[in-house]
C-alpha cells in the first residue's frame, strides 16, 4: 500500500465518514423511538407478539442493498431519505426483539410483587420490567448499532455519501487501498458506537455523573464536528454543482473531469457515484443531480424501450428530442467516443475455435460459457442479440465488471459481456467480435443535463468544450491508467484533460 493510493482516498475520509456517522445516529434514535414504544404495547398485548416480530423478522431478511434499492421507487428519490428509512427498518428488529424478551423474562416473583403493592401495569412496565431488562434492552440496541454501521455502506447507490464510496469505487477500480480503509473505517465506527453504548449503559446503572457526561462529550463533539462537516457544502448555495456517476472506472474519470473543469469555472461541485443506471437518470429527471455522462444505447433500450438500431445519425436526433419532450433533459452534445457492449474473448481462444463474430460464435455456444456484468443479462440488448443469432450459452454467470475480465482471461468462462472503451481490452489480448446484422444499438457517450441545470449558462459554458472532444482512443488510456496501471482517478482525468486541451490546441478550427 502506497501513500499515493491513500492520499486521494484520504482527502474524502472527514465527508464519507461524518455522512456514514449521521446515518447511522439519525436510524439508531428512529429505530429505538419506534421500538421501545411498540415493545411496550406487544408487552401489553400479548397477542400481538407474534405478527409484530415476525413483520419485523421479514424486513430484517430483506438483503440490505435489495431494501435500498426499493426505498427509491417508494419514496421517489435519492439520497439520505431513501437510504435513511431503509436503516430506520432495519434498526427496529434487534431493539425490539430484545425489548420484548427481555422484558417478559423478568421473574414472576418480581412481577407478582410489584401488582401485591399495587402497582398497574403500566407502571410495573416503565418501574420493572423495562429497568431489570436493560441489559438485554442495550443488547439489542449495541447490535442495530454494529448492523445498521454494516448496512449503512449499502448506501452509495442510492446516492446517500457513506463509507461505501470507497468499497464500491474501490473494487471498481482494484484499488485495494481505498477499499481497506472504507472497511476499517466503518469496523473503527461500529466499534466505537457499541463502546459508547455500552459506557452510557454502565453509567446509567451505577448511577455514575462523570461517566455519563464523558459519554455525552464525545457523542455531542461528533455530531458538531459531523454536521459542520456536512454542512460545509450547503454554504455554497445556488452555485452548487451535483454531478453524477454510474459504478465503472470510465464513469469516475469523467465525472472527476467534469468537476475539475467546473471547479476551475468556479462552481462548487458534489459528485454523487457508484450509482445504478436508471437511478442515476431519474435523478437527472428529477433534479437530485445537475448532469451526468450516459450512453445512447443504454437510454434508447432501456428507457425508450427502442429494440432496433437505426444507426448512429437517427439514434442521437431522436434521443435528443425524446429527452427534451419527455423529461426536459438537455443533451448537449456526444463525447466523441463511444463505450458500446460488446462479447469479447480472449484472442487465442477465438483464433482456437474460429471466431471473428457473433455470427461464428453462434454454433458454438452449446459448449461455451458467457459472463456478463450484473446489468447485462436483464438488458433488452442481451435480449435481443441471444434471439436474433440463436444464442444457446451451456451456462451464464454473472460477475462484478471488474471481475468479469480476470474471468475470461483464467478461463472460467469463454464469452464476456465487455465495454468497448475499456482499456483492459488490449492489455488482456481479448477480441471484440463482430455484429455483423448490427444488433447492437449505437452507445455513444452522451453529456446530459437536468431540466434546472441546462438554464445555467455557466455550467454550460463549462462543459460545452467536452462535446466532441475525447475520442476513442483517449478514453481508453485513461481507463488503461486506473484498470491496468493502477493510477488514480485523479491522475487519469487530469492526463485525459491533458489530451483534450492538446487536441482543441491543435484544431485550427
Amino acid at each position: 500500500m502506497s501513500w499515493l493510493e491513500l492520499q486521494e482516498p484520504l482527502a474524502h475520509l472527514p465527508d464519507y465518514l461524518s455522512s456514514h456517522f449521521l446515518l447511522t445516529v439519525a436510524a439508531l434514535t428512529v429505530g429505538a423511538t419506534i421500538s421501545l414504544p411498540l415493545a411496550a404495547l406487544v408487552i401489553q398485548v400479548r397477542r400481538l407478539a407474534g405478527p409484530v416480530l415476525a413483520v419485523a423478522s421479514v424486513i430484517q431478511t430483506i438483503p440490505g442493498l435489495a431494501l435500498l434499492a426499493l426505498m427509491v421507487p417508494l419514496l421517489g428519490r435519492i439520497g439520505v431519505v431513501p437510504a435513511l428509512l431503509a436503516l430506520i427498518l432495519y434498526s427496529v428488529l434487534p431493539i425490539l426483539r430484545n425489548t420484548v424478551t427481555g422484558a417478559l423474562e423478568v421473574d414472576r416473583d418480581v412481577i407478582e410483587a410489584a401488582r401485591g403493592i399495587g402497582m398497574t401495569e403500566g407502571q410495573i412496565l416503565r418501574q420493572v420490567r423495562f429497568p431489570l431488562a436493560s441489559p438485554v434492552i442495550v443488547a439489542g440496541l449495541r447490535t442495530a448499532a454494529v448492523w445498521t454501521v454494516g448496512t449503512a455502506t449499502l448506501s452509495t447507490p442510492v446516492g446517500a455519501t457513506s463509507l461505501g464510496n470507497y468499497i464500491f469505487s474501490g473494487l471498481q477500480t482494484q484499488n485495494m487501498s481505498a477499499v481497506l480503509l472504507g472497511c476499517v473505517a466503518a469496523a473503527a465506527l461500529a466499534i466505537s458506537l457499541d463502546g459508547l453504548i455500552r459506557l452510557a449503559e454502565t453509567a446509567a446503572r451505577r448511577r455514575d455523573p462523570r461517566r455519563a457526561l464523558f459519554v455525552g462529550a464525545v457523542l455531542l463533539t461528533a455530531l458538531g464536528f459531523a454536521v459542520r462537516v456536512q454542512m460545509g457544502p450547503a454554504r455554497a448555495g445556488e452555485s452548487s454543482v451535483v454531478l453524477g456517476a454510474k459504478t465503472f472506472t470510465e464513469q469516475y474519470i469523467l465525472s472527476r473531469l467534469m468537476s475539475n473543469r467546473l471547479e476551475a469555472a468556479g462552481q462548487r461541485v458534489e459528485v454523487r457515484d457508484s450509482l445504478g443506471s436508471t437511478v442515476v437518470f431519474n435523478a437527472l429527471a428529477s433534479g437530485e443531480i445537475d448532469a451526468y455522462v450516459d450512453y445512447a444505447g443504454t437510454i434508447w433500450a432501456n428507457h425508450m424501450k427502442r429494440t432496433n438500431a437505426p444507426g448512429r445519425t437517427r439514434v442521437l436526433s431522436e434521443l435528443a428530442s425524446w429527452l427534451d419532450q419527455t423529461h426536459g433533459i438537455l443533451l448537449l452534445g456526444p463525447l466523441g467516443f463511444e463505450n458500446a457492449y460488446a462479447l469479447a474473448m480472449r484472442a487465442d481462444r477465438a483464433d482456437a475455435l474460429g471466431i471473428r463474430s457473433l455470427e461464428d460464435l453462434a454454433p458454438r455456444t452449446p459448449e461455451l460459457e458467457v459472463g456478463g456484468d450484473y446489468e447485462f443479462f436483464a438488458r433488452p440488448e442481451w435480449r435481443a442479440v441471444r434471439d436474433r443469432y440463436g444464442f444457446r450459452f451451456a451456462r451464464q454467470r454473472t460477475f462484478d465488471s471488474t471481475l468479469m475480465y480476470g474471468a475470461v482471461v483464467s478461463g472460467h468462462v469463454d464469452v464476456i459481456s465487455a465495454f468497448s472503451s475499456d482499456g483492459r481490452i488490449e492489455a488482456f489480448d481479448l477480441r471484440v467480435l463482430s455484429d455483423p446484422l448490427g444488433v447492437f444499438p449505437p452507445y455513444d457517450a452522451v453529456l446530459l443535463l437536468s431540466p434546472e441545470a441546462r438554464k445555467r449558462e455557466a455550467l454550460l459554458e463549462a462543459l460545452r468544450p467536452l462535446v466532441d472532444g475525447i475520442d476513442d482512443d483517449a478514453m481508453r488510456r485513461a481507463n488503461k491508467m486506473v484498470d491496468v496501471d493502477k493510477r488514480t482517478i485523479g491522475q487519469a482525468a487530469v492526463a485525459l484533460d491533458d489530451e483534450i486541451r492538446s487536441a482543441a490546441d491543435d484544431d485550427p478550427t
